[in-house]
């Protein structure tokens, strides 16, 4: 970094080893700075299943080097689609081959979520500038005019010029800098399990994302893992006041969960084993997320429900705006700081909101439900490729790529509803 002529490199201290913690890292050594990238877990490892890349994050990727190498192990959507998981109708279907990514600048994808974990650790791990330390939990941070620091669990310190806090929805980093308590509750579990394509009747294995829409409810399923297994989520508004994660649930719960869906939902439901479950939670969005020399990045900073497929995406654009505004200059970490807050905040509220309210689109029962699938059905794949487009199409990553009030999307759910 320059500093009245002089070139200066920072050291940057990254809360978090997950997907947002290790693009922040690349993205910030990229700009020539030296990283630590603290892990609380004794290694650096990734668990859960399937995640979807829009193009907004493959340029993400792109920018960090490493779109061509999700490119090929991803597996291609050809067609998000919607269904009504009640009658079996088809209900819309938004095409993502020739024209989205002409218009997007590529493919909306799907991986295993370790799979992109592993590739951003790799590329890490090849980083003369990024020292990755497990066993690091993180309890808070101090800082003064020239340095911050974060303060772990056994009480010693680890300082650098900036601190970049990537450590989730339950960061602590957070806690000391908004202070907004535990995350919200939302009322939604979900129960999730993978299965091997082999076992998938082939009148059922497709390259789509497709939701299965019923009252109260939905049941979403697509292919991860190069297509050799398929990942199952189903949903459920059943009104859960306390949070939970990754507890094991049987399969005929989950079937006697989803009796109002039908025949076909049902047979893949049949076939998942090793079902978990998952109360989701998010929290409010907030105006500030940065602090002097500290600042938050994804879900420590806006976490969303998973329904908008955008919090890896997120969190990737999050880490290649902030790299490239740190830039060179040290002495103003600060000012960046609260530039990189400015330039994200609005963009991912919306996202967050988009996220809370599309069970209004998804969990509607009769005539309501009869509604949205008349206003779905009436679209042309144009027109929906305009209502993602805000979302899906980002390549500044900035408060460009945002809309004031609640957007498209929120407000045709609105009037669906209504």
């Amino acid at each position: 970094m320059r500093e009245r002529g002089r070139s200066r490199t920072a050291r940057a201290v990254v809360v978090g080893g997950g997907i947002g913690g290790l693009a922040a890292a690349l993205a910030v050594a990229g700009q020539g700075h030296q990283v630590l990238v603290l892990e609380r877990a004794d290694r650096f490892a990734e668990i859960g299943a399937g995640i979807q890349l829009a193009p907004n994050g493959l340029h993400a990727l792109d920018r960090l080097g490493l779109g061509d190498a999700v490119r090929e192990t991803a597996v291609r959507m050809e067609a998000l689609r919607f269904m009504d998981g009640v009658t079996g109708e088809h209900v819309a279907s938004m095409p993502l081959t020739d024209g989205y990514r002409r218009r997007f600048g590529n493919p909306y994808v799907v991986v295993h979520r370790a799979e992109l974990h592993g590739l951003l650790l790799d590329a890490c791990r090849r980083h003369r500038a990024v020292e990755l330390r497990s066993g690091s939990g993180v309890a808070g941070y101090e800082q003064d005019g020239a340095s911050a620091t974060v303060v772990l669990d056994d009480g010693r310190r680890v300082s650098g010029d900036a601190v970049i806090g990537a450590d989730g929805i339950h960061s602590a980093l957070r806690g000391q800098l908004v202070g907004d308590g535990p995350p919200v509750v939302s009322g939604l579990t979900v129960h999730r399990a993978v299965i091997e394509m082999g076992r998938v009747p082939e009148e059922l294995r497709s390259p789509t994302v497709t939701w299965w829409a019923g009252p109260g409810c939905h049941f979403v399923h697509y292919p991860i893992a190069g297509g050799k297994y398929l990942n199952l989520a189903a949903s459920r508004d059943d009104g859960a006041t306390e949070a939970f994660s990754g507890v094991p649930v049987t399969r005929e719960r989950v079937r006697r969960e989803f009796t109002a869906l039908g025949d076909v939902p049902h047979r893949l439901l049949e076939l998942g084993e090793g079902w978990r479950s998952w109360v989701l939670v998010d929290r409010e969005p907030v105006r500030d997320w940065t602090d002097g020399r500290v600042a938050l990045l994804g879900d420590a900073a806006h976490p969303m429900l998973h329904y908008a497929a955008q919090g890896a995406c997120q969190a990737l654009e999050d880490a290649v705006l902030l790299g490239s505004l740190l830039g060179d200059a040290a002495h103003e970490l600060p000012a960046r700081f609260e530039k990189y807050n400015a330039e994200r905040r609005d963009r991912t509220a919306q996202i967050q909101l988009l996220a809370r309210h599309s069970t209004q689109l998804w969990h509607p029962a009769g005539p309501a439900a009869r509604a949205r699938n008349a206003l779905l059905s009436s679209l042309s794949a144009t027109e929906l490729h305009d209502r993602v487009a805000w979302m899906h199409g980002a390549r500044t990553f900035d408060s460009a790529d945002a809309l004031p009030g609640p957007g498209p999307a929120v407000r045709a759910l609105r009037r669906a509803e209504a």
